[in-house]
């Protein structure tokens, strides 16, 4: 019944966005345009009746092996729940093989900027906008993206000079008031 009423309240503003949408262990999974994704994230964290105000987790896919055939290789779904309403939602896109990129919405909230870092190092998709996309769990030398299915999981790469996060940890800090000599 829930799912039925969410659905309902997103279709009212993004019927032609939606690919399809479907219900799969009592959780909403709706498949997205990945070209409306900004504004369609942006109306469900913002509309009154809905307030996703929380963005649990973004994961990346590479669907390359995956037993059932999907529209493109790579997919990403987006974990939203409301805590107003008290209710979830899955955000599924479809991005092609030969560019995997998506508008960013690190400025929607503030997680998704490191997880769409993630992301990027992890799985190679580019996320427009981002004000700093640079690897997070890789080394910066690092070559591929290791949880693409095609990567060679015995290629060794060395790191070659240490890289820190200490450029972001600055601009942090002096927001915090805080100078370092």
């Amino acid at each position: 019944m829930v799912n039925h009423f969410l659905i309902e309240k997103i279709k009212t503003r993004h019927n032609k966005d939606i690919v399809h949408h479907y219900e799969e262990y009592g959780y909403l999974n709706v498949v997205v345009n990945p070209e409306k994704i900004r504004d369609f994230i942006f109306h469900l964290k913002n509309s009154p009746e809905l307030k996703f105000e929380m963005l649990v987790d973004l994961v990346s896919i590479d669907y390359s092996k995956f037993p059932e055939p999907k529209p493109e290789r790579f997919g990403l779904v987006y974990h939203l729940k409301s805590l107003t309403h008290n209710h979830r939602v899955a955000i599924r896109v479809f991005l092609k093989e030969d560019k995997p990129e998506i508008d960013s919405i690190h400025d929607f909230y503030k997680n998704a900027n490191w997880l769409e870092r993630e992301a990027w190092d992890q799985m190679g998709i580019v996320f427009r906008g981002h004000p700093n996309l640079k690897r997070l769990l890789n080394h910066k030398d690092f070559i591929g993206h290791p949880l693409r299915k095609d990567y060679p999981i015995d290629r060794r790469q060395w790191l070659s000079e240490p890289d820190d996060l200490m450029d972001e940890m600055k601009a942090r800090l002096l927001e915090k008031g805080i100078q370092l000599s």
